[in-house]
């Protein structure tokens, strides 16, 4: 695949607060890295106000002083801080995130994005938050009689299986011809 050209298959994670996004996030990012991919995860923030910097730190000072952006860099890790007149689009904050074979968000539930959601009973009532239509795939621990593929809430191995059949076949949009053929097999 020429991640170069296309850019990485991106699945995004999304759900009512309190459905287990996160928590499924952490097991899923676990079981593909496992198997030998480089994950990247972007997290959507619906509030305007977000801070991840520490007061009196340097980069905290630097920001508060002015700067459009801030970053720190060390030997392991960096971080990048800007400040943005409007939201970024998804594809330019996965440019950032540099090579990767994997993209997963948690949130992006209006993009135009394989998705995935995580529906529980017990938090959330056990709605739906967007139509079986717009759906990838469906977590749950309630049944659906719906015609997207459904996986428990432990059932990460299953997922991670599911999605590397459409990371290696290339069909990580929804309405897609092979995908929707694949459906039908899967129903007979």
């Amino acid at each position: 695949m020429d991640l170069k050209k296309s850019g990485p298959p991106i699945f995004s994670i999304i759900g009512k607060s309190n459905s287990g996004k996160t928590t499924l996030l952490e097991k899923l990012i676990a079981e593909l890295k496992k198997r030998g991919y480089k994950v990247g995860v972007i997290k959507h923030h619906a509030h305007n106000r977000i801070e991840i910097d520490k007061r009196g730190k340097d980069t905290w000072r630097h920001a508060q002083a002015g700067a459009d952006a801030v970053a720190l860099v060390s030997p392991r890790k960096a971080f990048v801080i800007r400040t943005t007149d409007n939201e970024m689009h998804l594809q330019t904050v996965a440019t950032m995130l540099g090579e990767v074979d994997v993209l997963l968000t948690e949130g992006y539930s209006w993009a135009d994005t394989f998705k995935i959601e995580v529906v529980r009973g017990a938090n959330n009532g056990g709605e739906l938050t967007r139509s079986p239509a717009e759906l990838g795939a469906l977590v749950t621990d309630k049944s659906f009689d719906i015609e997207v593929p459904c996986f428990g809430l432990e059932e990460t191995e299953k997922l991670a299986d599911f999605l590397e059949q459409r990371v290696s076949r290339k069909i990580w949009f929804r309405k897609t011809e092979p995908y929707l053929a694949e459906l039908q097999v899967q129903r007979q």
